[in-house]
């Protein structure tokens, strides 16, 4: 993708690919838990999602690493400060904007040090994924203004933590 920007490729595409890997991520990641109740539950890929499970932290930076450059394709797309403020309140950007913010401290807080240095505060932070996971939804539908993309995306998720909460009240 660097090479593609750096040789003149279409920024939109790029966009849209970096912002694409970046909501993939976090929905895996965020997936891993209730998939995981499933999987023990119907006895069925249980190493495979034990095997992601360890690599969890991985995937939300990876989510992260593919949402800093979504961010400055962006801003280096639209150029002038000026247009980017005018166009901020657009419920599609501003979203886009706040899922990120909430991911720079998640991903400066995914590294050993800080989850022995925050303890229990962790966790209460890491659970913020849960708010940009939804900003993250709105900004696709609105930037896109195609729900049905979305839900593709994210209805698994939405089954699953369904799932998962469902176990919760029983």
């Amino acid at each position: 993708m660097i090479i593609g920007l750096t040789q003149g490729t279409d920024p939109d595409g790029l966009l849209h690919a970096t912002g694409e890997f970046s909501a993939r991520f976090m929905i895996l990641a965020m997936m891993l838990t209730p998939a995981l109740q499933l999987s023990k539950r119907f006895n069925v890929g249980t190493k495979w999602v034990y095997w992601l499970m360890q690599r969890r932290r991985a995937l939300g930076v990876a989510a992260f690493g593919y949402a800093l450059p979504h961010t400055l394709i962006y801003i280096l797309d639209v150029k002038l400060l000026q247009d980017m403020l005018s166009e901020f309140w657009t419920l599609g950007i501003w979203t886009g904007w706040l899922a990120f913010v909430i991911f720079i401290p998640l991903a400066l807080t995914s590294n050993q040090a800080s989850v022995s240095a925050l303890g229990k505060t962790w966790k209460k932070l890491q659970l913020w994924v849960y708010a940009a996971a939804v900003l993250t939804l709105a900004h696709w539908i609105f930037i896109h203004n195609n729900l049905a993309q979305a839900l593709v995306l994210f209805l698994p998720l939405a089954l699953l933590k369904t799932y998962r909460m469902s176990t919760f009240i029983k």
